[in-house]
């Protein structure tokens, strides 16, 4: 039995992908339901993330016609079979997670909502959820694949263990950047780097994701956060999230300038958060002895990055990638982070775009013209 609110439409606007050449194209669809284990929530916004532009430019493959959008807030409006005793209901304000975690394969079971291989072979892979099927479909019945829930649309349907429910003093539309953007924040420093006290670290590439383990970082008592760019504009903001210095690699040598900071060793942690080798070469160089490099960002496509054996192996470095976060336990508690003040998710956000702007605003977070995150803000 499901429970729902009348108030539904029978069909909704979504952004969809058809062409990769083309772009994202508004078209009217049907409204999706959720089955067993899902809610269909009523979107506010959106957030517009790198990884995105990786299937839009065509440099991963995906299955189309899709709609993407991977982190996501609004109010749930309908529960799906067996939703009745999670604590959910209809009416409550959530924040999505683009990590879906099925709950149920030996990942999840033994706690790992990260490494959940379904997620990966069936959403990931196929644009569809856990029983094989997509959501969405045109009027006339034709599949629309979902990546992660489909959040470039007015509903979304998602599991119910990939969201959250937000306080009241959680502003929903830049609320909608705490599923991806500072959820993977806090898994490379809560889980991928399990920071310490009092360690020092370095941040290479300060975009949405950068942003936010600048903050994390210095929330979990970071001694030393220095922020790594090549933008000027993108550096000016960070010492208000927390770094206690900025480099811009364009101009400056990264490594002479981290080690004249950190008295000659070198950070504990570095945070790589593009996915590309130059970015990989900063954040290996700068580690100390000992050093923990945390490799976050994913590129277009394959991308290899050179690793200089001997020194790592003789300076005892680690290369630990992090991806995401454990969904149910971290969004909760990023959630937590964001209303207590920790997280500043709202100056994050930097741009707002409606739904029939949305292919406009991912050419300009391709073309760097995005400080922080932008949302696609369905009240626009």
């Amino acid at each position: 039995m499901t429970t729902q609110t009348p108030q539904i439409p029978e069909t909704m606007r979504a952004a969809v992908l058809r062409d990769t050449e083309v772009g994202l194209q508004v078209e009217t669809i049907r409204t999706p339901h959720p089955r067993t284990g899902e809610v269909l929530v009523k979107v506010a916004a959106c957030g517009m993330c790198h990884s995105d532009l990786h299937v839009i430019g065509g440099a991963i493959a995906f299955p189309l016609p899709a709609v993407l959008g991977h982190e996501i807030a609004g109010t749930i409006v309908e529960l799906g079979p067996g939703v009745e005793h999670t604590g959910l209901k209809v009416g409550q304000n959530v924040a999505g997670g683009f990590l879906m975690p099925c709950g149920q394969c030996e990942a999840c079971s033994s706690g790992r909502d990260e490494l959940c291989a379904p997620f990966f072979e069936l959403n990931r892979l196929k644009g569809v959820l856990y029983d094989g099927e997509t959501r969405l479909s045109t009027l006339e019945g034709e599949p629309v694949y979902m990546y992660s829930m489909g959040g470039l649309a007015e509903y979304a349907v998602v599991p119910a263990t990939a969201v959250a429910p937000t306080p009241d003093n959680i502003e929903l539309v830049p609320a909608s950047i705490l599923g991806c953007a500072a959820l993977t924040g806090y898994g490379a420093v809560r889980r991928g780097a399990d920071l310490h006290y009092g360690e020092t670290v370095a941040v290479v590439a300060v975009g949405g994701v950068g942003t936010n383990i600048v903050q994390i970082a210095s929330a979990f008592g970071a001694k030393q956060v220095i922020a790594i760019d090549v933008s000027d504009e993108k550096l000016a903001p960070m010492k208000g999230y927390g770094a206690t210095a900025t480099i811009n690699s364009a101009k400056t040598d990264a490594r002479e300038e981290v080690l004249r900071l950190t008295g000659g060793k070198g950070v504990d942690v570095s945070f790589e958060a593009l996915g590309i080798p130059a970015t990989w070469t900063t954040a290996l160089d700068v580690l100390a002895d000992g050093g923990r490099m945390v490799p976050i960002g994913l590129g277009a496509g394959v991308q290899t990055a050179g690793v200089e054996i001997n020194r790592t192996v003789r300076r005892s470095q680690s290369i630990l990638g992090s991806y995401g976060a454990r969904t149910r336990q971290d969004l909760p508690a990023v959630v937590d982070l964001a209303s207590e003040g920790v997280i500043n998710y709202k100056e994050i956000v930097s741009k707002h775009f409606s739904l029939e702007q949305a292919d406009e605003g991912y050419k300009a977070l391709r073309d760097q013209k995005i400080q922080g995150r932008a949302v696609v803000d369905m009240s626009l």
